[in-house]
């Protein structure tokens, strides 16, 4: 081995997306979006892309996303929710009960609280309306790509609405078994009102690091294994506060 070869491996490379949709003007816009060379994209929308995408197979049935998945291997499944015979919650029964498969981005024009929970439960780790900004579908794609989850503030709320209300009595409202700090307890907060972890750092007056800290903390404490899992469990537990 040359002494150039270990740099070599180590060089980023695109993240490898599929792009599952049945518009095909819808995929041809997603495909010219994620070809802008990675500088451009941080100049244009001030969001960090790494190496960018290479968008390595399109699908525009929910039968050929899975086909494409399984023939390609990518890093990021783009997965519109509604898609002829087989919708995008089908996709992702069908590439969970495979296991292995790839982070999946669910695309919606709209999403109803029962699609959201299912969604997040067969594995989505980013739920995305059609009518965000290119900035928040960027920030979605790389907050999943790094193993994190992403949703819209608006869609949170209609997460925590449907797993349920909040505990009122101020007693009960950090179970004492998960022995979360007073401090986390105030970050667990600001994640179910769904905040990044940028903004989380200053309302808090800490750093990113230190929010990072929290939320392994917290993971360990109550058992879970993301952020959208954290703020479930948070709810259903009571450990939500008023």
């Amino acid at each position: 081995m040359t002494d150039l070869e270990p740099a070599l491996t180590r060089t980023p490379r695109p993240t490898r997306v599929v792009v599952a949709d049945d518009e095909s003007m819808f995929r041809a816009s997603l495909r010219q979006l994620l070809t802008v060379p990675p500088h451009v994209i941080k100049q244009v929308y001030g969001v960090d892309v790494g190496a960018g995408f290479d968008v390595i197979g399109e699908a525009g049935s929910g039968e050929d996303a899975i086909s494409v998945v399984r023939a390609t291997k990518p890093d990021l499944l783009l997965v519109d929710l509604l898609m002829p015979r087989l919708t995008g919650l089908d996709v992702l029964r069908e590439i969970q009960s495979c296991g292995g498969g790839p982070h999946t981005v669910v695309l919606a024009g709209a999403i109803d609280r029962r699609q959201l929970l299912a969604a997040i439960r067969l594995g989505a780790r980013g739920v995305v309306l059609k009518d965000s900004t290119t900035e928040l579908l960027f920030e979605a794609m790389i907050s999943v790509i790094a193993g994190g989850s992403w949703l819209g503030k608006t869609l949170v709320a209609d997460l925590m609405d449907l797993v349920g209300a909040p505990a009122k009595d101020t007693d009960s409202v950090f179970k004492p078994q998960f022995g979360l700090t007073a401090r986390e307890r105030e970050v667990l907060a600001l994640v179910v009102a769904g905040y990044a972890n940028k903004e989380i750092a200053r309302k808090c007056s800490v750093s990113e690091e230190t929010v990072k800290h929290h939320l392994t903390r917290m993971f360990d404490k109550v058992g879970a294994s993301n952020r959208l899992e954290l703020a479930m469990v948070a709810s259903q537990s009571g450990l939500i506060g008023q």
